[in-house]
């Protein structure tokens, strides 16, 4: 009984996947308008006690090829003695302080932000968005003004790994954004479908939030709601794989459980909001329904054979202990289990392959750490289960600050440290 309920699992998980493929592949219709002036664009860099990093970061800023006025920049923090205050300060940057603490996430902070230039009666035709510990390649901005002058409303771009080499847990957890966005953004891209935001180093125009009055997506994930709003609303998105930045990841195994049960919770959080609204428009079956589709999907084919997965092992496992009981030999039961595992690590590592070719060189991991990943990216990926059970568990989840302290400076990057 249980292995036909496990068959059917995959069998719907399968339909899915091979359905969303067939739908995805007409690709969507999309209007964009191109721009030919120059744009003024802000830069958002929520900073609280990041004193450590953010130098880096706003270095990087300054050598851009297109230049940006430091007045354009605005960095969030919490507290008047924070000793990021004084780095923005003595270069002349504004600084925005939160009003209500008790509110304690990244939306919240980029909306206090916004509604605070909003209310100066200050207009930016394009709003960038960097967490404190990012550096940008020198041609950054240079590159997403060709995404923006082509008529994008949001433009996304590549995340690269600051300390992917510090360890096993940095490096898969950098293949994570590798895989949202060389699997999934670049072929959505393709086919302009609504892209997934992850977090950093995107833009959105200036007009959609002047007329949202703020940032309204508080949520755990902000990123993957905004990406979830751009879908209901039609924002046509790019990923420019030119433009560069590099991205601090987490050094041990407990922060990146932490960060992604936060990851986890959000996603369901926000799907929660969006999910109804998106299969209202997606039953008119409008010119953007492969990206509705698509975002009513979700992981829900991964979940069905993840949770077909453990049912089949949860039955093997009785089936051993009551052979135990009656003394019956189990020798074929603990092979089923032991050949199960294995092929399911081997399919990830082929899939982590796969990834790891498709970045070629792009990615900043050193040959040894890239052997090391790809042994251990299948086990980074299966504790996502644990994070599904935390994430689960924990229904009062809140946002938690993660330390940075890889305080590389761009040069470092350029010179292709680490990278032997």
């Amino acid at each position: 009984m249980v292995t036909l309920i496990c068959l059917i699992l995959v069998f719907i998980a399968t339909y899915m996947l091979f359905k969303e493929y067939l739908i995805t592949l007409k690709g969507c219709k999309i209007k964009l308008h191109k721009v030919n002036n120059n744009p003024t664009f802000a830069i958002l860099i929520p900073a609280r006690n990041e004193s450590k990093v953010i130098k880096g970061l706003l270095d990087s800023i300054k050598k851009q090829t297109l230049k940006i006025d430091s007045t354009n920049i605005y960095i969030i923090v919490e507290d008047k003695k924070d000793p990021t205050v004084t780095i923005a300060k003595k270069r002349n940057i504004n600084i925005v302080y939160r009003k209500d603490l008790t509110k304690r996430r990244k939306g919240y902070a980029l909306d206090d932000a916004i509604k605070e230039i909003i209310k100066q009666n200050k207009h930016y035709d394009a709003y960038f968005i960097f967490d404190a510990d990012n550096i940008l390649d020198k041609h950054f901005f240079e590159e997403m003004l060709k995404s923006y002058k082509k008529g994008y409303d949001i433009g996304i771009g590549y995340r690269n790994t600051k300390n992917g080499n510090d360890s096993i847990y940095a490096a898969s957890s950098s293949l994570t954004f590798s895989m949202i966005n060389t699997f999934s953004n670049n072929y959505k891209a393709k086919h302009n479908l609504n892209l997934t935001i992850s977090g950093t180093g995107f833009y959105i125009r200036g007009k959609i939030l002047e007329k949202l009055g703020g940032y309204p997506f508080h949520s755990l994930t902000e990123d993957y709601e905004l990406s979830l709003y751009a879908t209901l609303h039609n924002l046509s998105s790019t990923y420019n794989t030119k433009a560069i930045y590099y991205d601090e990841q987490p050094t041990t195994y407990d922060i990146t459980i932490k960060q992604r049960t936060r990851w986890v919770k959000g996603y369901f959080e926000s799907r929660r909001k969006y999910y109804s609204l998106l299969k209202e428009k997606a039953l008119k079956k409008d010119s953007n329904y492969p990206s509705l589709y698509t975002a009513l999907v979700g992981v829900k084919p991964y979940i069905l054979l993840i949770i077909s997965l453990i049912l089949y092992l949860i039955n093997l496992l009785y089936r051993i202990i009551a052979n135990s009981i009656i003394k019956i030999p189990v020798t074929t039961l603990l092979l089923q289990i032991f050949i199960i595992i294995i092929a399911v690590y081997l399919i990830l590592v082929i899939f982590t392959f796969i990834l790891l070719v498709k970045e070629k060189n792009s990615l900043r991991l050193n040959r040894k750490m890239k052997i090391k990943a790809l042994l251990y990216n299948p086990i980074f990926l299966a504790s996502y289960v644990k994070c599904l059970y935390l994430a689960l568990k924990n229904k009062d989840l809140a946002w938690d600050k993660i330390e940075h302290n890889a305080n590389i400076r761009m040069e470092e990057l350029e010179n292709g440290k680490n990278r032997k």
